[in-house]
């Protein structure tokens, strides 16, 4: 599948519930579905009905908002569950049960015969009550459980011929590049079904088996604002834009990336959490230039030390002076801004005292300012 006609399930309505400090209020889910809507994301997750009265009454809210987005519930593989899901009008199931040793063992109980005979028997019930849902099966902790086990879930439900889209999950953040890749290229193969991936980030690999999962013909990938969610959270949004758009500009043109960071800085803000310096597009030190001889090079061409245009993100480049690395090209267009006509040499010697003075301490713009103004005479 081409990179360009992916999907993103935006999960921050329900995955990023899970995060320590997350817990939106009706309204605040309103404005996240909204600005998420008009970024541009296919579908957005909510957490189960199941989970509380509100939380069922929430979905309802957002699936009444008339948004493009599909409104998706994620659920246990339970018809209970089910009822009570499509009885809040979503637009898709996304129906999960564990097939690892470790959630064998302590979270069901169930036998992998047992597994497909209940999977088989929740996804028919929910086709026979709804033909026209958008349907998808997961397994959980997909990547430490037995590839044995996978491929038989697996292709007995996909040769029930009901649901849309087949989830594989990264659920402790366990998974390499390289294990993704095969795994769902072998469900592409083997089923021709679409495939979503879901990649925790507790060993930093979200992102990358995000990217992997897309070139094995990965159809749908899940991400949160900020990367929010259980333990250390999932793909982030912005790092998946990123990482797709180091690719190719045209595999994230569909989606309005000068959003992005309204939507970081409002689920920093109702999370009451800092966006990380190194964030991907929106860190404070993200488009920041600092050695004299980057700052050279990126006057007379971004490109030779941006991957990322900051402006097709409705953000400015920054090109710090005030320190010891700073070098005189970097006064020289300060002092342009300024409108100050100096020679080079008086440049260079301004220079000097920049970072003399800054062998102590850094200066402020408005010190090296100042700095420049002197040797203009004004």
């Amino acid at each position: 599948m081409p990179l360009n006609q992916f999907a993103i399930i935006e999960s921050t309505l329900r995955e990023g519930e899970q995060f320590s400090t997350a817990s939106f209020s009706t309204a605040q889910k309103l404005e996240i579905a909204g600005l998420l809507d008009a970024f541009g994301v296919e579908m957005i997750e909510m957490t189960s009905p199941v989970a509380s009265p509100q939380s069922e009454a929430d979905i309802r809210t957002i699936v009444s908002a008339g948004l493009n987005a599909r409104i998706l519930t994620h659920i246990r593989c339970h018809k209970d569950d089910a009822l009570r899901a499509l009885d809040t009008g979503v637009h898709g199931l996304d129906v999960v049960i564990g097939t690892s040793p470790q959630l064998i063992q302590h979270s069901h109980g169930k036998s992998i015969r047992q597994i497909v005979d209940t999977a088989s028997e929740v996804l028919s019930f929910i086709r026979e009550q709804a033909p026209d849902i958008i349907l998808r099966f997961s397994t959980e902790d997909t990547f430490r459980s037995r590839e044995s086990d996978l491929l038989r879930v697996y292709l007995a439900v996909a040769d029930l011929g009901i649901v849309n889209r087949l989830g594989v999950a990264d659920t402790v953040g366990v998974a390499q590049p390289l294990q993704v890749y095969h795994i769902v290229h072998q469900l592409v193969r083997l089923t021709m079904l679409d495939v979503e991936f879901h990649g925790h980030n507790d060993s930093g690999c979200a992102i990358a088996n995000a990217a992997a999962a897309l070139e094995a013909g990965a159809t749908h990938i899940d991400t949160t604002i900020l990367g929010i969610g259980e333990r250390n959270g999932i793909t982030p949004l912005g790092g998946l834009i990123a990482r797709l758009y180091t690719l190719d500009r045209a595999y994230v043109a569909k989606y309005d990336l000068g959003l992005l960071p309204r939507l970081d800085a409002l689920i920093a803000d109702i999370c009451g959490i800092p966006i990380p310096f190194s964030n991907y597009i929106t860190g404070a030190s993200a488009f920041m230039h600092k050695a004299g001889i980057h700052a050279k090079a990126v006057l007379a061409d971004p490109a030779t030390y941006e991957i990322l245009r900051p402006e097709d993100f409705g953000l400015t480049r920054e090109i710090a002076i005030g320190h010891r690395l700073t070098g005189w090209n970097s006064l020289k267009e300060r002092a342009q801004k300024l409108g100050l006509i100096l020679d080079d040499d008086t440049v260079r010697a301004v220079t000097q005292e920049v970072k003399r003075r800054a062998d102590t301490a850094p200066l402020a713009l408005h010190e090296v300012d100042a700095l420049l103004q002197q040797a203009a005479g004004i």
